[in-house]
């Protein structure tokens, strides 16, 4: 019953964010083809608003737009003639999820280690070096870090490429750029949450039993320090695997984040309105999917509705 909720609950929200892209959108005022208005003959700028019902009233089209999306329709591009935003989002999907992946990998990996060390020397000299690490990640913003990293490792030292995409080489830089501060909050709550489970009464009994600290550490502290972190981690997978936009523009990656950037000053209202629903369908989904998980990592928590 839980998940028949939920999964209605989760359509109900993709409705909401559709049909305030779609009317914010339009309340802005001109339309994708107003720089053309004085070069185009204005029969020819009929014939584009019709074929993109922008000549139609904004209920018809509102109408006409969540038809297209039940069918997973997402529409032509205004700008990308020969490419439907189907298509854009299937090209650009590849590189943004192998970005944030890498991305991801890198925050949990270094975060998770970084927390247990700074919980286990408490006020000692790894913790304040670990907690700096933090503060960095936290205080220099991924545009700011991009740009450093382009200029010290790949122009003075020539270790990577600076840009574009094809190789493995060429996510490295941006993966740092992306993963420094999501690792630098998941250090912070697993050092916060290790904190408070070192002193609870099961981690002195599974001590008293003679076990390895690793395994003491591991095996009960982790597992249930990571609950708090599983609440960030939904978003930040969501935002990462559909691509961080501003670093994959400086990066010159050709991702979600180019096309979505790019509509934006094209007033392409297709491929805006459709990278949006892509990327709120992932978070959903993502937010759904860390809630079942709560459970496999402690079986005592009861996945309820509310009144049930």
């Amino acid at each position: 019953m839980y998940v028949v909720r939920r999964v209605a609950t989760m359509v109900v929200t993709l409705w909401v964010i559709a049909t305030l892209t779609f009317f914010l959108m339009h309340l802005i005022p001109g339309d994708p083809f107003a720089a053309d208005s004085q070069m185009l003959p204005p029969d020819v700028l009929a014939n584009l608003r019709a074929k993109y019902h922008l000549d139609q009233p904004i209920f018809r089209q509102y109408v006409l737009y969540l038809q297209n999306l039940i069918q997973l329709d997402l529409g032509p591009s205004i700008q990308s003639k020969s490419s439907s935003v189907n298509t854009l989002i299937a090209r650009g999907i590849g590189p943004s999820a192998l970005l944030g992946l890498q991305s991801m990998l890198i925050a949990l990996t270094v975060g998770v280690a970084l927390g247990i060390v700074s919980a286990l020397h408490h006020n000692k000299l790894l913790d304040y070096l670990s907690m700096l690490v933090a503060i960095i990640g936290i205080s220099v913003p991924s545009f700011i870090l991009a740009p450093l990293l382009i200029k010290y490792i790949a122009v003075n030292l020539h270790w990577l490429p600076v840009a574009s995409w094809g190789t493995w080489q060429h996510s490295i830089l941006p993966s740092i750029a992306l993963s420094l501060a999501p690792l630098a909050i998941i250090a912070r709550f697993v050092r916060a949450s290790m904190l408070e489970v070192l002193g609870q009464n099961y981690m002195r009994l599974a001590e008293a039993k003679g076990l390895s600290d690793w395994t003491v550490v591991i095996k009960y502290g982790l597992r249930n320090a990571l609950l708090p972190v599983l609440t960030f981690i939904g978003p930040l997978f969501a935002s990462l695997i559909t691509g961080t936009f501003v670093v994959e523009k400086i990066f010159a990656i050709p991702g979600l984040g180019k096309y979505f950037v790019d509509s934006i000053f094209n007033r392409d209202y297709p491929v805006i309105m459709g990278t949006t629903m892509f990327y709120s369908f992932v978070l959903v989904v993502t937010l759904f999917l860390i809630d079942l998980s709560y459970r496999v990592i402690d079986p005592r928590i009861k996945l309820t509705s509310k009144g049930e």
